[in-house]
């Protein structure tokens, strides 16, 4: 698993990807300042603030966030948000549960291919759905199997 930094504005995406990786037995190698980072996740506070992206092999961000891209360099760009263009989108909400699309085929940043399919998120206390979408998208490309993703 390559390592992965998250720009984001206080919104516990990171600590949520790292609390699931660690209930499932897995680590991730810590990104330092000057490397390059295998996974790249913008968090939807950071792309409304327009932050200065570094060069990474993949990126996930929010799907209006596209502008983000134009002057740095990406193998490839997965996205997430409410539009049916975006790769990782919700298809349904029932108060505190979730059901995730993935509308097309991703590849993860160790090159296994997940194939569409929907599935369950919790939505914890206090975050929004856009942000357990992003922990969502980072786990699926850090090489957690859909069905393990339940946050």
């Amino acid at each position: 698993m390559g390592c992965f930094w998250v720009l984001e504005a206080n919104e516990g995406i990171e600590g949520r990807i790292y609390r699931r990786l660690r209930e499932l037995g897995r680590t991730a190698p810590v990104c330092f300042d000057r490397e390059r980072p295998s996974l790249l996740v913008v968090s939807p506070s950071a792309a409304r603030q327009g932050v200065e992206l570094p060069d990474c092999r993949t990126v996930l961000l929010p799907g209006q966030a596209g502008e983000l891209l134009r002057t740095k360099q990406a193998a490839s760009a997965v996205s997430y948000g409410p539009s049916p263009r975006d790769t990782l989108t919700l298809s349904s909400r029932e108060g505190d549960h979730l059901w995730a699309a993935l509308q097309r085929e991703l590849v993860t940043v160790d090159g296994r291919v997940v194939e569409p399919q929907e599935f369950p998120l919790e939505l914890e206390e206090n975050t929004t759905s856009m942000s357990a979408l992003a922990a969502a998208g980072a786990l699926l490309l850090l090489g957690v199997p859909p069905e393990q993703l339940s946050l």
